[in-house]
């Protein structure tokens, strides 16, 4: 689990407490040590969350002190609801599962009128999958991870036309331009930056090495060459 999570869950389960909540149980439904949430509650401390107790006692907010909860405007929730559509119906599944994750952790927190909002929106994105979707799909996951990672890819393509080619790249970032999504890389066999679709990726392999974060060939020079001209899809 993030730290940002836990950091998360821990305010949440003290939040209407009367009585102070254990370190132990913490730790136990963190499946952390009571190192790891001592160490969480401390630094919450110093952050100025308003928390009381200690080890082996318990913790607790400060009486008349509670954090409010989140609060959004309707357009504003709105906004947050259809995102997550969108990144459901149209990103990898990873991605889609961890949208959908953030948005029940803000809704937890939600006053019940604006939680019944967050029900209502009527911006939809529907999921549409057959067999070639679910290799974008699947396909966008793998290209995810690289990117992250900064893995070495030898990307088997076809470009409009048909035409097949083998390219070893370093995948930069992924892009969604409404219709398409398209890799940005730098492609060392043109020793330039260029933009695959992974809907035209046959096969993605892994080349076993990492690549550096070099001047002039990393993302900001990409984001920056990108800016300067329109880049066609290869």
């Amino acid at each position: 689990m993030r730290r940002a999570d836990r950091l998360f869950l821990i305010i949440n389960a003290l939040r209407g407490r009367r009585t102070a909540l254990p370190a132990r149980q913490l730790a136990s439904t963190l499946e952390v040590s009571l190192r790891t949430v001592y160490r969480d509650v401390a630094d919450l401390q110093l952050s100025g969350v308003p928390i009381e107790g200690e080890a082996g006692v318990g913790y607790i907010l400060r009486k008349g002190s509670d954090i409010p909860p989140l609060m959004f405007s309707a357009d504003e929730l709105e906004a947050l609801v259809a995102g997550t559509r969108f990144v459901r119906a149209f990103a990898g599944e990873r991605l889609a599962r961890e949208a959908q994750a953030a948005l029940i952790k803000i809704e937890a927190v939600l006053p019940p009128d604006l939680r019944e909002k967050s029900a209502q929106s009527k911006i939809f994105a529907p999921i549409w999958r057959d067999p070639f979707q679910n290799h974008v799909a699947a396909m966008l996951d793998r290209l995810h991870a690289a990117v992250l990672a900064r893995r070495v890819l030898c990307l088997d393509y076809r470009d409009a036309e048909g035409r097949g080619t083998t390219r070893e790249v370093e995948p930069l970032c992924l892009s969604f331009w409404g219709g398409a999504w398209t890799l940005g890389t730098w492609c060392r066999h043109r020793q330039a930056f260029r933009n695959f679709r992974p809907d035209r990726i046959a096969d993605c392999r892994d080349a076993g090495e990492t690549f550096a974060d070099l001047p002039g060939r990393n993302l900001d020079a990409y984001l920056d060459t990108m800016r300067g001209h329109y880049a066609g899809l290869e």
